[in-house]
């Protein structure tokens, strides 16, 4: 599909077709909106318009520059609109608090409604996320999609939520009638046949996914003293060729806005970004780009293969650690961490563990060996492979000092 030109009438082309997807999910298949969700800077924004992307999903009115820089760069725009969440306190029985949340929205959606680069709201995200009944939460959100459909009918109104099972997900059938598009959070295998798995609950509404990723720190398996295995970015790039591929065949599938062009610390600083921290791509954004029909004339280097000479070391011992990658003119960075302790649910922002120094004995392209702290604890051995335009494939290894 061409990228569009005018985002606003773009949308307003697909207002019949989100109505009609109302009565039937049989609505012949359409995955207009293709891009990611984001958070980062003007370089990171333009390199998703480069890489093919026709739309991107940003989380709240903090990002509300990502209107102007869209419409330069020919993207449309899923503009969120932040719910207060329980978890973090927010009262939803606090008639002031609500009081004071609507009419924050309202003159966000007034100053914003007409922007050309603007093709829905986006309306909280997992608001209900640690709520034994999601459905307070829920009722609020659609309240305030009425709330935004009223200043602004020319614009579908979307609410996201996190996959939490047939049982959580089952009262989305009859619930928020205000809402034209449910957005679902989507990691590992559960994108696999949503809409059939959707749609036996009697969810049949138009679906973005909101955010799709490979394996979770929260699904991945675990070191015997608890550290999640993380995926490699061939392996990652591996699942989005996959998912998105199937997705593509769903017919109440809208939009899929992989999960995060840019990155973010959420148990590593490598696990859910799809850029490096310093703006530079990696397997997973050629894999996306790819998809979106610019595959890259220069691909990242990939990661075929990772070891480390055991699981537990005693202080001062000798670590060796290798990585098989491939990939012309690369370089091979090695970073020593602590595992990260300060963790936190739902995505909410974790603080970046210490790195550690340690000697190194010898360090190459593709093998290390250093001594191991002196101070017993879990670590993690950071793998960044880069060639010379500064794309990047990534790997770690976690392990234990006792």
């Amino acid at each position: 599909m061409q990228r569009f030109a005018c985002p606003l009438r773009f949308a307003a082309l697909l207002l019949p077709l989100l109505a009609t997807s109302w009565a039937s999910a049989e609505t012949p298949p359409a995955v207009p909106w293709q891009g990611a969700t984001f958070e980062g800077d003007r370089a990171a924004l333009e390199k998703l318009a480069t890489a093919g992307a026709k739309a991107v999903r940003v989380y709240g009115e903090k990002d509300a520059w990502v209107l102007d820089e869209a419409r330069r760069l020919g993207l449309g725009v899923v503009m969120g609109l932040h719910v207060g969440l329980p978890r973090h306190g927010f009262r939803l029985d606090d008639p002031q608090a609500v009081a004071a949340q609507e009419a924050r929205i309202r003159n966000f959606v007034r100053r914003h409604r007409a922007h050309p680069a603007l093709l829905a709201w986006g309306i909280g995200n997992e608001v209900e996320h640690d709520m034994s009944d999601p459905l307070p939460a829920w009722r609020e959100v659609d309240r305030l999609a009425g709330v935004v459909k009223a200043l602004d009918p020319a614009h579908p109104t979307l609410m996201t939520v996190a996959d939490g099972g047939p049982e959580r997900l089952k009262p989305l059938a009859t619930c928020c009638a205000n809402v034209d598009l449910l957005g679902i959070n989507l990691y590992a295998g559960a994108a696999f046949g949503i809409g059939e798995r959707l749609r036996a609950l009697g969810i049949v509404k138009p679906l973005l996914i909101t955010e799709l990723g490979p394996l979770g720190q929260w699904q991945a398996g675990r070191k015997p003293w608890g550290a999640p295995v993380e995926l490699t970015s061939r392996e990652k790039a591996a699942y989005f060729r996959r998912v998105l591929a199937e997705l593509g065949k769903e017919p109440q599938v809208r939009g899929v806005f992989p999960f995060l062009w840019g990155a973010k610390q959420e148990q590593t600083a490598t696990w859910h970004g799809l850029l490096l921290a310093d703006g530079g791509l990696t397997e997973m954004s050629d894999a996306l780009a790819a998809a979106w029909g610019r595959p890259p004339a220069h691909p990242a280097p990939t990661i075929l293969g990772i070891g480390i000479a055991a699981d537990e070391f005693a202080p001062g011992s000798i670590v060796s650690a290798g990585v098989d990658a491939r990939g012309e003119a690369i370089v091979t960075d090695w970073l020593l961490r602590q595992e990260a302790s300060h963790l936190r649910g739902g995505g909410d922002i974790e603080p970046a563990p210490a790195t550690v120094d340690v000697e190194i004995l010898a360090a190459d392209t593709a093998s290390v060996r250093f001594r191991a702290p002196e101070a017993p604890g879990a670590y993690r051995l950071f793998i960044t492979v880069r060639d010379r335009e500064g794309k990047a494939a990534t790997a770690n290894l976690p392990f234990l000092v006792r």
